[in-house]
């Protein structure tokens, strides 16, 4: 009888032993597991953001300081600075404006005597993380077919396309410069600029 409870306190034992070393066996794995779904927390926190996010909403360009000649009826041009905000040149190719019927994307060549206003080629190409100045004497945005006065402080919607259909809309402020003395003819030279009926 003693031998018989010994031998069944051994088999107790034995079968205690058992069961604690199969549970820690289970929990082991569930411990290993922990750290990785932590990593796969930190991973998605750091990933880019959301197409929905503030961060992805930076238009491909944008305009500094847009502004508009004050002028009495006739011609007249926009002026800024494109802003390109990607890794990739971008290319205005027209604008529109309720202010104008008709406007088209002027350049000056040449100098002096010779300098000739006329439509850009192609548009206008601001390159990757670069900007591109429109300004009096140089590129700018011409209005022609205005119908009535410009005066200072007006402020003139525009809408610019880029190539691949995407515009930027802004509002240029108008303001009186006389400068060279533009009146934004093309083809005429820049010296042949006079006061006209166009100019303040």
């Amino acid at each position: 009888m003693i031998a018989q409870r010994a031998l069944s306190a051994g088999l107790l034992a034995v079968l205690t032993t058992a069961s604690v070393s199969a549970c820690g066996d289970r929990t082991e794995p569930q411990s290993t597991q922990r750290p990785a779904q932590q990593s796969t927390e930190s991973t998605q926190q750091a990933a880019p953001p959301a197409a929905g996010s503030p961060a992805a909403k930076v238009p491909a360009l944008t305009i500094t300081d847009p502004w508009v000649k004050a002028t009495k009826r006739g011609m007249t041009a926009a002026f800024g600075t494109l802003v390109n905000n990607t890794d990739a040149d971008v290319t205005v190719v027209s604008g529109a404006s309720p202010l104008s019927p008709e406007i088209e994307l002027h350049e000056i060549v040449g100098s002096g005597d010779k300098a000739v206003m006329r439509p850009t080629k192609g548009g206008f190409v601001i390159p990757a993380r670069g900007t591109h100045r429109l300004q009096p004497g140089g590129d700018h945005i011409m209005l022609m077919g205005v119908t009535k006065a410009v005066k200072p402080g007006a402020r003139i919607p525009f809408t610019l396309t880029l190539t691949g259909g995407q515009t930027l809309e802004f509002t240029a402020v108008s303001k009186t410069f006389a400068g060279a003395r533009e009146d934004y003819r093309p083809g005429k030279n820049k010296s042949d600029h006079g006061t006209g009926e166009d100019d303040n």
